[in-house]
Parts: structure tokens; C-alpha cells; sequence
């Protein structure tokens, strides 16, 4: 299992439930019809070297534990370009169902660049974030367009809660995006919604605010 492409997102952040519990409940966003909610729980494990060299680039290393299996997900700096609603960046994943090391994985793209980038330096652990996603279908004129994802985020430091966090995102299909599918209008929905803000903002960025200075 490996891929990589471009992932092309609706960002925002809630000061609360609310709004989250609003999207889990609406059959429609917009223009759009919405499928059916189904909740599950993640464990993100935020990965880098200890002199912080995937930082140091503008990419991220995320092992991602659902349902029993792990996958690592290298992300690069995100673009926003003026006027564009959607946030970018490129995301190259695959297996890594044991433990931290590379070298224990699964050969894929994801691992080889991973390596060069650390130059094989060993892992360390940054924070854990620990959410339950509520994840919906995001339907047009009867074409899945996109996924909307509703999270509720605890960010972990060494076992202790230091934040929560309440995401919302509206990731896009490549088929969709390479179509040339318009998001505004889902935009402006989202938008629209009392206590929902856009937020360009990764969660690793918004974690990393919430740590202990150290």
C-alpha cells in the first residue's frame, strides 16, 4: 500500500462542538448532499529527527493507527495561494506497521524519502494527537466530490493532555479536483456556520503551540 499526490482541503477550526455537532446532524452543505456519519478513533503519532530535520524542510511525518493498521503520511509545506479557498500541499504515504524505525517498514515511496530526508537519522516522537473523526460523504448532483471530516482532538505530550482541538475539513476527490470542480460554494457554507472559522492552520502547527516550552 503507497500513494502520493497533492491533498487539496477545506480547512477550519470551531471555538467548540457546536458547529461539529450541527455538520453530524444536517443531510445538506450547500450545494451538496451529505452521506452518512460513521465516528472512528485515530492515534497520530507526530514524528521527527531530535535536531528536528523534516522541520528544518517544511514537512511533516505522521503514523496514523486506525482500525489496526498504521500508515506514515510525509507532508509538504502547505500552499494557500491568494484567492484560492482550498489549502494544498503534497502527501506521499504508506505502511508502517511496526514501530518508529524506517528500516522496519515496508519498502515504499514513503519510506525511501523519508530516509533521505533524515538521512537515516533515528526517529523521535513529538506529541500524539488522539481524535474521534466523524467522517461523511460529501455528494453533488450524485457524484462523491469529497469526504468531510469531523474531529475532536486531544494533543498529547509524554501521556498528559495539554489542548483539545475541533477541525473541520472537507478534503477533496483528485477526480474532483482534477475535473476542475468548483469548491466555493461549499466554502461558503462551511463559512457561513456560527462558530466555525477558516484556519490555515496544520494541526501540527496548532499542537505545537500548545506544548510545553522546553
Amino acid at each position: 500500500m503507497t500513494s502520493s499526490g497533492v491533498e487539496s482541503e477545506l480547512k477550519y477550526t470551531a471555538r467548540d462542538e457546536r458547529p461539529l455537532n450541527e455538520l453530524a446532524a444536517t443531510d445538506v452543505l450547500g450545494p451538496a448532499s451529505l452521506g452518512a456519519g460513521d465516528t472512528v478513533r485515530e492515534l497520530d503519532r507526530y514524528l521527527d529527527t531530535a535536531d528536528l530535520r523534516l522541520e528544518a524542510v517544511h514537512w511533516a511525518c505522521r503514523l496514523r493507527s486506525r482500525g489496526g493498521t498504521t500508515i506514515v503520511s510525509l507532508k509538504g509545506p502547505p500552499e494557500h495561494l491568494p484567492g484560492d479557498v482550498l489549502h494544498r500541499r503534497a502527501e506521499v504515504e504508506g505502511p508502517a506497521p511496526h514501530g518508529v524505525d524506517p528500516d522496519d517498514w515496508p519498502a515504499s515511496a514513503a519510506q525511501a524519502q523519508l530516509t533521505s530526508m533524515t538521512g537515516g537519522a533515528p526517529l523521535v516522537e513529538r506529541f500524539v494527537l488522539e481524535q474521534d473523526r466523524t467522517e461523511r460523504t460529501v455528494i453533488v448532483v450524485n457524484v462523491p466530490v469529497g469526504e468531510l471530516s469531523l474531529d475532536r482532538v486531544r494533543v498529547l505530550f509524554h501521556g498528559t493532555e495539554v489542548g483539545r482541538m475541533f477541525v473541520v475539513e472537507l478534503e477533496l476527490e483528485p477526480a474532483a479536483v482534477g475535473s476542475g470542480f468548483d469548491p466555493a460554494p461549499l466554502a461558503a457554507a462551511l463559512t457561513a456556520m456560527d462558530g466555525l472559522l477558516p484556519d490555515p492552520a496544520t494541526k501540527l502547527e496548532r499542537a505545537l503551540r500548545m506544548l510545553p516550552a522546553s
